[in-house]
């Protein structure tokens, strides 16, 4: 195993959170392939430069706290980055439920105030936050439920 590749691989690791996909792209822009790649991942491992667990935690927290995403977009996402399933329920326990639920709330009042200049018709109104809110990831039992109690 090359020493320098590692050690490069560790310094693109410990720059931010990566997935193991993310890595073996990456050594492969670097000509290392096969074997060898599966090496340096499990030696990224063994030193906890890498981490699918606290990838999932920190990526699933960030979204939802800084995107204002639901959980159904986020375990999208991390699903289609090619996570396991336990990595997965890990990142996704990062959203407490209190919060989504406000987290919630307050989007749909950011959005209402902005859509209520330009639209006057209650039920088309209603139809944009829905939408709006879905498109975030949010799911549509607890989005009608909150345009409900709008």
């Amino acid at each position: 195993m090359d020493r320098l590749i590692l050690q490069k691989a560790a310094s693109y690791c410990a720059y931010q959170e990566r997935t193991q996909d993310e890595v073996k792209q990456r050594l492969k822009k670097w000509n290392v392939w096969g074997d060898e790649a599966d090496e340096i991942i499990a030696e990224l491992i063994s030193m906890n430069y890498l981490s699918e667990e606290r990838f999932a935690k920190t990526y699933a927290g960030g979204k939802f706290r800084i995107k204002n995403w639901g959980r159904m977009k986020i375990r999208q996402e991390l699903n289609r980055r090619g996570l396991s399933t336990y990595s997965i329920e890990k990142g996704m326990d990062e959203i407490g439920d209190a919060d989504y639920v406000a987290g919630l709330r307050e989007l749909l009042a950011k959005k209402r105030n902005l859509l209520s200049k330009t639209e006057t018709d209650p039920f088309k109104l209603k139809q944009k936050l829905a939408r709006f809110a879905l498109g975030k990831g949010y799911e549509s039992e607890l989005v009608w439920k909150e345009i409900g109690e709008l």
